[in-house]
């Protein structure tokens, strides 16, 4: 089971502030079909660090990923049995809500249509809860999980993901803004219903595209 909701936190209240306040919006709402970065982002060559202020100790020994809710086929994977599963390599740009952007980050892991032909989801399920280490949750809609260029990475540029940046193994789903692709994820939650999580119950968007800039609860 999932870990308990994670304490207040500095970020988190400046977070629920920027929500209240609406920081960072720019009234964008599409693209020039020429450029690649969304409204109100700008470009780094980092890789910015955030979370909730605690980053769990979990080795790939430890790890585990249980998988279950509105399914065919619960699975629940030690790291070695995630790896012999196939693997794929995607390309693909970061865009947080903080408003940078990274692009070209070269991921490894499992995709997850991948992972829905393993736990064959039920007709009725329409979306995903994620869970995470460190009590994180964000929630999705089964369709955006199973985006063709998403995957649950356990490398990035050719090595293990880092402690910091969400391993052993974290969620990738580039076309949605980055918080929607949890760290340290622990269970893969099925439902028939939406169920917002951490962020999208104060006051961020329930689904966070950041070419419709939608940021924000209400965007």
């Amino acid at each position: 089971m999932a870990d308990e909701t994670p304490s207040d936190s500095k970020l988190t209240r400046t977070k629920e502030r920027w929500a209240r306040e609406g920081r960072f919006l720019t009234g964008k709402v599409t693209r020039p079909e020429d450029q690649r970065l969304p409204p109100g982002q700008h470009l780094t060559q980092d890789w910015p660090v955030l979370d909730l202020g605690v980053v769990p100790p979990v080795s790939r020994e430890r790890w585990r990923l249980d998988v279950y809710g509105a399914i065919e086929k619960p699975v629940f994977w030690t790291f070695a049995e995630f790896i012999a599963q196939k693997q794929d390599r995607f390309t693909s740009d970061i865009h947080c809500v903080t408003t940078w952007s990274r692009y070209d980050n070269e991921w490894e892991g499992l995709a997850t249509r991948e992972l829905l032909a393993a736990c064959q989801p039920r007709e009725d399920a329409r979306f995903v809860v994620l869970h995470s280490h460190d009590g994180y949750t964000t929630n999705l809609a089964l369709d955006d999980f199973a985006a063709e260029d998403a995957l649950l990475a356990h490398s990035w540029s050719g090595q293990p993901l880092s402690d910091e940046h969400g391993g052993p193994v974290r969620l990738v789903v580039p076309h949605l803004y980055f918080w929607k692709s949890a760290k340290w994820l622990q269970a893969i939650e099925f439902t028939t219903e939406d169920a917002p999580g951490f962020w999208e119950v104060r006051g961020y968007h329930n689904r966070g595209d950041p070419w419709a800039e939608q940021r924000y609860s209400g965007d």
